[in-house]
């Protein structure tokens, strides 16, 4: 598969998963693929922790429930019943979850490049989980990002030192396929924007 490939098959899954085991090579070169990824200062400022307790991830899985209940409390009328529909996390049905995290301090104090936009530092760790998507999405496999929950509860949920910012639980695993429509499109929650509308000349 070459990127271009890659790139337009990515989806973010939720109900595709088989729980099927990762072949532990074909796991080894999704994350050394993440870890490949171009950082502000060389400061490689990601962790990844891989987690497969089965208790640990029933507890993540409660509390991304409640968020949705949550955020489903928010809502009306036609919103509230295509909310009702989708499916938020692929917690408990993928093979394992990752969670990457920040380190604002790798590299420091004087991070090359980061002095004048702070937050150069956590688009890295963004780059690290985009190329870890594609590199699964290349191997067969589909990944998820849940973004239903409260940092400060994963941070105590898994251990994650006071500064280190958890940034993605993402769900890894086989799937059974992959939706040729992103799910929020296909159940009428959003539609893209074209290109020619995000793009500007010279000036905004």
């Amino acid at each position: 598969m070459n990127v271009y490939d890659a790139i337009h098959r990515r989806r973010d899954v939720r109900a595709e998963f088989t729980g099927a085991p990762i072949p532990e090579d074909v796991l080894e070169k999704v994350l050394m693929a993440a870890h490949a990824a171009p950082s502000v200062g060389l400061s490689q400022p990601w962790d990844f922790v891989l987690v497969s307790d089965p208790a640990i991830r029933t507890a993540f899985y409660d509390h991304v429930q409640s968020e949705r209940a949550a955020f489903a409390g928010t809502l009306k009328g036609a919103e509230a019943e295509r909310f009702a529909r989708i499916k938020i996390d692929g917690v408990l049905e993928s093979s394992l979850s990752v969670v990457v995290t920040y380190d604002p301090e790798r590299g420091g104090p004087a991070v090359l490049g980061r002095h004048a936009i702070a937050d150069a530092g956590l688009y890295s760790v963004c780059l690290a989980i985009q190329n870890l998507w594609l590199a699964a999405t290349a191997e067969g496999l589909g990944v998820g990002w849940v973004s239903f929950y409260r940092e400060p509860h994963l941070r105590e949920l898994l251990g994650i030192p006071v500064g280190i910012r958890p940034v993605a639980w993402l769900c890894l695993g086989p799937v059974s396929h992959l939706e040729g429509i992103p799910d929020l499109e296909r159940h009428g929650w959003r539609r893209r924007r074209g290109l020619d509308a995000a793009v500007h000349h010279d000036r905004w």
